[in-house]
């Protein structure tokens, strides 16, 4: 294995696909409205990358759970603000503490160990931390777990620790009512409990927080990194896979959708109404309201690092073999999950789960190729235009492996390109092709090494 490559090929996996999504809403900003770039001069819609990569990560993560795929049964991670509620359940489920006690005490350990929750006198935020942490899903249990065993001393510590946070709390407020009456300043004793310091964390317990929080063998962790920057000494990581924001390869195409929703006991005594001024009181729908739904064909982008990936995997304990085997089932998830894996929003009313790309092509290098560039001229789709390419997805397929075999031409370290389709017009185009510089496979399984 040389320094910049892994066993299983060169250093960089580069995938891109082509999708055609029909009246969707995969995404939306803070407006409701479906997100859009300028690209090429031209409005494009776009699929964050974070979508995306929440959609893939998640895929993973229940395959696994569910003894399915390449990562069956291996850890993964679980993002959220929850971890005290977390920990305090496992603490009454599995320890037999009391549902209060479990929970004061998982707040201030954790909060004690660096991480900050919210307003205490708010109690829909008093238990969650201020930042979504991206740890091993088994977590909560490893610290509840400590806890329980150590729990003299943390019991003691934790009660020293809330009285003095209460007292820091009071003092503070004295003096904030007195400066604005324009009252005297504190007394020496007021000023020295309110600009006192809380007990530190047990230095064992403290460890076991961070041991339990630290990625570990979380294979999710590795590939897509975590950034936490409230503890300094909680490792960080930088993720293995880079993701690029999909867009139409064509110009936006929206319609605002307009529905009514009907209102079944209303519809009910209209139906039974005995007489023409009961069934006029019972007219019109029940809701209304608009809708914005996006159709196109999107080109989208990612990038596995593999020496980034055995990397993470031997920083968070793995031996080097351990490692080799465990990024060799990652990067086969991970190839399924792009493929597979899609945003969930609207998806009851827009079927967009169901969706197939028509087009996929990976191949590996000693850099990463995004093909963005393909697409800067946006495809005309209009047959009667003498510039016209006709429907995107073709169109788009064409533009892209010819942009394929041309960079590759120039890029010896290019290799191994390979295209799968679910679309049998595409199947019929590539075989008509005579240079599309990949082989064409089957199956999700055979785009990677």
């Amino acid at each position: 294995m040389t320094s910049n490559a892994s066993s299983a090929g060169s250093q960089f996996l580069s995938l891109h696909l082509l999708e055609t999504l029909v009246a969707v809403l995969p995404v939306r900003d803070e407006n409701g409205a479906p997100k859009s770039i300028v690209y090429g001069g031209t409005e494009r819609h776009m699929i964050t990358s974070q979508a995306r990569r929440r959609a893939e990560r998640v895929h993973t993560r229940n395959r696994a759970n569910a003894g399915l795929g390449a990562l069956a049964g291996r850890s993964t991670g679980l993002r959220t603000r929850e971890w005290a509620l977390i920990t305090a359940r496992a603490l009454t489920s599995a320890h037999g503490w009391e549902e209060e006690e479990a929970v004061r005490t998982a707040r201030a350990v954790i909060e004690a160990t660096g991480l900050k929750f919210g307003d205490p006198a708010k109690k829909t935020v008093a238990n969650l931390t201020k930042v979504l942490l991206f740890a091993p899903a088994d977590a909560g249990t490893r610290i509840a777990a400590h806890i329980d065993e150590q729990g003299e001393t943390v019991r003691s510590w934790t009660e020293e620790y809330l009285a003095a946070q209460t007292a820091a709390a009071a003092a503070k407020g004295k003096k904030g009512a007195r400066k604005n009456g324009g009252q005297e300043e504190p007394s020496a004793d007021e000023a020295i409990v309110a600009d006192a310091k809380l007990p530190a964390v047990p230095a064992a317990t403290r460890a076991a927080v961070l041991t339990a929080l630290a990625p570990r063998d979380a294979i999710d962790i590795a590939l897509y990194g975590r950034f936490l920057a409230e503890i300094a000494d909680s490792p960080n990581v930088d993720g293995a896979v880079q993701s690029s924001h999909a867009f139409t390869v064509h110009e936006a195409e929206q319609v605002d959708d307009f529905y009514a929703a009907a209102d079944d006991a209303k519809l009910d005594r209209k139906k039974n109404a005995l007489d023409f001024l009961d069934a006029a009181d019972d007219a019109g729908a029940g809701m209304t309201g608009y809708q914005s739904l996006i159709t196109g064909t999107f080109y989208r982008h990612a990038v596995l690092d593999r020496l980034r990936l055995r990397r993470n995997l031997q920083a968070a304990g793995m031996t080097a073999q351990e490692a080799e085997e465990a990024s060799v089932a990652a990067e086969a998830e991970f190839v399924t999950a792009f493929v597979d894996a899609f945003p969930e929003a609207k998806k009851n009313s827009t079927a967009s789960t169901g969706s197939l790309p028509a087009l996929v092509l990976a191949f590996e290098g000693e850099r990463p190729y995004n093909y963005a560039a393909a697409f800067q001229a946006p495809i005309d789709e209009n047959p009667l235009d003498k510039d016209g390419e006709g429907p995107a997805g073709p169109a788009a397929v064409r533009r892209l492996l010819k942009h394929h075999v041309f960079v590759s031409r120039r890029r010896p370290d290019i290799q191994a390109g390979r295209v799968l389709t679910y679309d049998p017009r595409i199947d019929e185009l590539l075989g008509n092709l005579q240079d599309t510089g990949a082989v064409t496979v089957a199956s999700a399984g055979e785009l990677t090494a």
